[in-house]
């Protein structure tokens, strides 16, 4: 939609939600919101609860830019709706949300583009619920259950657990020895009855942002952690970010590249951040894509957006006249 078109129309921000990712997901809209009016746009901002479909019925708005994140607003589901109620709105389309929000999913879509990525298992709570502590000690079991998937390799330590869906780094844990498994899965499994257990790739944390089909360029974390886990997202001072990331020419058009490719084998549309690895031996891999990034002005994508001359109030405009119902 054009700018000129969006004048007058009202313009509703959906934040908060259901997921463990709601106060961040409340920080991301709220700068949306503030955003939007200082550009002079009608603004409604709508938490999303059980009855959303009626709560945007009665509200009645034209446009919805989504600033949720985790489940039921990053995995289709609002998506789905909003398609439904023929609504406008920002952001990647139902499918490519999906799974965007399922890393194992992501990563079979990855491997099959012959994108890079750990090595990583997929493990559900039923399968976990017949292993006894002894068994999850040997490391062999875990690569005889990766040799039983079309994508997966056997794994070594250390492994990063992680539930296979949610954001911010919520329930992951990096495990040294077999004897740290048990705690690890069962914190994973707190927040998803699928859980990731991927090998740990040691080196830097970079994302690509990417704004259209466009990218924002290639920003670098360094984290006072030894990954760049919730703390380290949300409290000042637990890491710094280095724009742009101080890589080779040649590097930083591959890891550009390598984002370009997994937000297009996804299918995702108007905006993303891909979060990569580059090991000692800089070869980039690929861990997910965040098809709603954060949107707070101290944000990655934002601050991205600034390296290149675009200010907050203008990407937010550029992605506002992303929304569609087509995706």
């Amino acid at each position: 939609m054009k700018l000129e078109e969006l004048k007058g129309k009202r313009i509703g921000v959906l934040m908060g939600g259901l997921s463990s990712e709601r106060a961040i997901s409340f920080k991301s809209g709220e700068a949306i919101a503030a955003s939007l009016r200082r550009s002079g746009m009608m603004v409604c901002p709508i938490d999303l609860n059980h009855d959303i479909a009626s709560v945007l019925r009665s509200e009645k708005i034209d446009v919805a830019f989504i600033a949720l994140h985790g489940r039921y607003g990053e995995d289709g589901f609002i998506q789905g709706l909003l398609e439904m109620m023929k609504i406008p709105y920002t952001g990647s389309g139902l499918l490519a949300s999906a799974l965007g929000m399922n890393k194992a999913l992501s990563r079979q879509v990855f491997v099959s583009y012959g994108l890079p990525t750990p090595p990583s298992i997929q493990l559900t709570r039923q399968q976990m619920a017949s292993f006894k502590d002894e068994d999850l000690a040997d490391f062999a079991l875990l690569t005889a259950i990766s040799r039983s998937g079309p994508f997966a390799v056997p794994l070594g330590t250390p492994v990063v657990v992680k539930p296979v869906s949610g954001g911010s780094s919520i329930g992951v844990t990096i495990v040294d020895t077999p004897s740290q498994i048990r705690a690890a899965m069962d914190e994973a499994f707190r927040f998803d009855e699928t859980i990731l257990v991927e090998k740990y790739i040691s080196g830097m944390e970079v994302n690509v942002g990417i704004l259209g089909q466009v990218s924002l360029g290639v920003i670098e974390i360094r984290s006072e952690k030894r990954f760049y886990d919730y703390q380290a997202k949300y409290e000042p001072g637990m890491s710094k970010h280095i724009f742009p990331a101080p890589l080779s020419a040649e590097l930083y058009q591959e890891v550009i590249d390598w984002g370009m490719k997994a937000h297009c084998a996804l299918g995702c549309s108007g905006y993303s951040r891909v979060d990569l690895l580059i090991d000692q031996q800089m070869k980039p891999y690929i861990l997910e894509v965040n098809t709603l990034p954060g949107m707070t002005e101290t944000s990655l994508l934002p601050e991205m957006a600034r390296g290149g001359d675009i200010s907050f109030d203008q990407l937010v405009l550029r992605i506002l006249e992303t929304a569609s119902i087509l995706k």
